[in-house]
């Protein structure tokens, strides 16, 4: 049975559409269980209320709301339950969609409205009196069964230009039937925020309707119109999360209520809620099988990454003076990047945030800027290499490499065979702890196979080497620099089954740059296991 929510405070809305409006971005197919899990993470989170689908209309989303009523302890949203007005020409008792908004047991429901003119005569096909009737009638049969209702007025802004009377008596009709909120739908998304603000604020002045917005993406402008709508007396916003939508996407939630909670000052979320933002939306990129946006404001993982060294020596002073806000309100933290940009006070925070203390020595940041920089020259690149840059910062550091093996030879032979199928076969020599090793294995390709002779090799004298699995391999062509030859860069990321690490080799040919990231990544994995280094 569901606990009584903890409702924020009625005055403004965070309406949640991802599980109806979200799950139409091309690309997204959520399961009943995936649902269920969203939901319960945005609950979690703290929005008012969680829009779980068209139940009647759809089958999943029927067993959806089934399922929600008993299984997800709502605390703080209501679930919402989306479905249409009646059909033109039946009595809303009858109309069976209707009845299946009601049998959903959702105590919210919201309907979608036509409120444009063409829209009514061509895609409903009927007269503009019927579709006020229609509005009317399902509102106030829906209202006297106990439900609250909320109504969105598809292509509000569009049929506004071609008819503004008539859309604003549709928002009037439904506010006089009982329609707790009437929301605005930017449906075609092409509003700029200058003329969403010019409408809602007429709207409210001519109709006195409780205002919603719902904005979609397609100018690039969901975030601003939402927030424009706020600004012009909209007390409730419709959003889903990492912007997830039809086309190219609805309001992101995240965006949207970080703006209201630090830059409106405006409390719609329960107290700390803020800080869970950033682990939220990664957990429900998790779930819909995409990979979290780097660039996303306030919690992609470049939100607060600084790159420049002016940046860097300005945050060193102060980290106010290069960001809008501190990264852990929102769950998030500073990064720093390194490159042939960066200058001594990068280095600095970087080694800080790395663990790796530096101690103000002028002339080993010196050093360690120099090397960066040549080895950048040659192709290398530690902006997604934290593990290489870690190990060259350390063998700074100590004044000599960190080694738990010397390389004494590699090969990697690919064999075809008459039936078309090859056989690739690796060989690698090492010296560790003073034992001179030969191993060979074969792969399904000649990276992978150097990696299973490496692993082969050392195994037996590092047994921590067992937990380590290459889990991303991404490889550039960088531009020639003589004639046709090229420079090839390879990214490796490796996991313990705990935590994950990234390392950079660069080299003439692939398999050579391979060689060199799969050597920084198992030295820097008994690094962080804790193994002392071989000096062999």
């Amino acid at each position: 049975m569901n606990a009584t929510p903890e409702r924020p405070d009625d005055s403004f809305h965070v309406f949640d559409t991802t599980l109806r409006d979200g799950a139409q971005r091309e690309g997204i197919n959520l399961s009943v269980a995936d649902k269920l899990t969203i939901a319960r993470q945005l609950d979690e989170f703290g929005v008012g209320f969680i829009e779980g689908g068209w139940p009647g209309a759809v089958p999943r989303d029927t067993e959806f709301f089934r399922r929600a009523v008993d299984e997800v302890d709502f605390r703080h949203a209501q679930l919402v339950a989306f479905g249409s007005t009646r059909k033109a020409g039946v009595a809303v008792e009858e109309d069976a969609q209707v009845a299946a908004l009601l049998e959903a047991k959702a105590p919210v429901i919201c309907l979608v409205a036509k409120s444009h003119d063409r829209h009514v005569e061509l895609a409903l096909r009927t007269t503009l009196d019927e579709n006020l009737a229609m509005v009317r009638d399902t509102v106030s049969y829906l209202s006297g069964q106990g439900r609250r209702v909320f109504v969105d007025c598809e292509h509000f802004f569009d049929g506004f230009k071609a008819n503004p009377d008539y859309a604003k008596s549709v928002v009037r009709t439904a506010a006089e039937a009982g329609a707790d909120v009437v929301v605005l739908c930017d449906t075609n998304g092409g509003m700029l925020p200058a003329g969403v603000h010019a409408v809602v604020s007429e709207v409210i002045a001519d109709t006195g309707a409780r205002i919603g917005m719902h904005a979609q993406d397609d100018t690039g402008c969901a975030v601003a119109n939402t927030l424009a709508a706020v600004d012009a007396g909209a007390t409730h916003v419709q959003c889903t999360a990492n912007g997830y939508g039809e086309r190219v996407g609805n309001a992101n939630l995240f965006p949207v209520v970080a703006a209201l909670e630090l830059k409106y000052d405006r409390r719609v979320l329960p107290p700390g809620a803020l800080r869970e933002m950033t682990r939220i939306s990664h957990a429900i990129a998790e779930v819909v099988n995409l990979a979290p946006s780097t660039h996303q404001p306030y919690v992609g993982v470049s939100a607060f990454a600084h790159k420049a060294g002016l940046h860097a020596s300005a945050i060193k002073v102060d980290p106010d003076l290069y960001q809008h806000t501190d990264p852990e309100r929102v769950g998030n933290t500073m990064r720093m990047l390194v490159s042939d940009m960066a200058g001594r006070a990068s280095v600095e925070l970087k080694g800080k945030e790395l663990g790796v203390d530096l101690g103000g020595d002028r002339e080993l940041v010196g050093r360690v800027v120099e090397r960066i920089k040549q080895a950048e020259l040659r192709g290398y690149t530690y902006e997604a290499a934290d593990a290489s840059f870690e190990l060259l910062l350390r063998e700074e550091v100590a004044r000599r490499p960190l080694r738990y093996f010397r390389t004494e030879s590699w090969r990697a032979i690919t064999e075809y065979r008459p039936d078309g199928t090859h056989a690739i076969e690796a060989t690698v020599k090492l010296w560790a702890k003073g034992e001179r090793i030969i191993a060979t294995a074969e792969g399904n390709g000649p990276v992978n196979a150097l990696d299973r002779a490496l692993r082969v090799a050392l195994e037996r004298i590092h047994r921590e080497l067992a937990g380590f699995e290459l889990v991303d391999y991404k490889v550039r062509i960088l531009e020639g620099t003589h004639g046709s030859q090229s420079t090839t860069r390879v990214l490796v990321t490796t996991s313990d089954g705990r935590t994950e690490w990234s390392t950079v080799g660069v080299g003439d040919n692939i398999i050579a740059a391979s060689w060199q990231a799969l050597v920084d990544a198992y030295t820097f994995g008994l690094l962080r296991a804790g193994v002392a280094a071989d000096e062999a």
